[in-house]
């Protein structure tokens, strides 16, 4: 079992932390609305004591969620949005499998073919897998870096086959709205694999669950998030 982070030198509870990281991941709300939300729980925190939690463990937390996953699926997703940084467009480049759990993000500059043998370089290190099937858009720079670095991999390129990819983006939609936006790429790419780690987690395939079976998942999901975050067997923070 992995070791729960350290909080040693906070003044709040492992419990306001994680809770405060917690709604900020999972929910499209801003640093100054959860200061609100914990002020009306009798906590008082300041918005910028949450802009750091989630800075500090954001990442941390989206790691020991991801070392808990069951391996991907065979079948890769990937897809690129645009996003707004500082007015500029830049990319988000995104992979999931055929259940909709988020392998990999990577925010670019441009959507070219270094762009696309870069995103499938840092796919296949993190996931340790080679997939049977990639499945993309029509976007050319995919089929020049899939004959580069996975020629054996069956490469389906179609725009209609790809919409669960694309589904994958709307709560980093929601998110980006709420936030206005990101400020440059290294806040985006911190923020959104921390998101990417944290928020689907709490997000299961709702429409293909009764509602028992959903708090059921629900409450196993909250028990591994206490695990990670040491509040479940861990003492409190210094």
């Amino acid at each position: 079992m992995d070791s729960a982070p350290s909080y040693r030198g906070h003044r709040y509870p492992v419990e306001v932390i994680s809770h405060c990281v917690w709604r900020s991941f999972r929910f499209p709300l801003s640093f100054r609305e959860v200061e609100e939300l914990m002020l009306e729980r009798g906590v008082s925190v300041s918005c910028e004591t949450v802009r750091r939690w989630c800075l500090k463990f954001g990442q941390v937390y989206a790691s020991g969620l991801r070392r808990r996953r069951p391996r991907p699926g065979d079948a890769w997703h990937p897809d690129e949005v645009f996003i707004k940084l500082n007015g500029e467009q830049k990319y988000l480049w995104r992979a999931v499998d055929q259940d909709g759990m988020v392998l990999d993000i990577l925010v670019q500059s441009r959507r070219d073919t270094a762009a696309a043998r870069r995103f499938f370089r840092a796919l296949l290190t993190r996931t340790g897998e080679v997939p049977r099937v990639i499945v993309t858009d029509r976007l050319r720079s995919y089929g020049t870096a899939h004959r580069e670095l996975m020629p054996s991999v069956e490469h389906r390129s179609h725009k209609g086959l790809n919409n669960r990819a694309e589904n994958s983006h709307q709560p980093t939609r929601q998110r980006e709205r709420a936030m206005k936006g990101f400020r440059n790429v290294g806040a985006a790419q911190r923020f959104l694999a921390a998101f990417s780690g944290i928020s689907p987690h709490f997000r299961p395939r709702r429409h293909l669950m009764t509602g028992t079976q959903h708090r059921a998942e629900m409450t196993v999901r909250f028990a591994v998030w206490e695990q990670v975050t040491g509040v479940a067997g861990g003492p409190a923070a210094a």
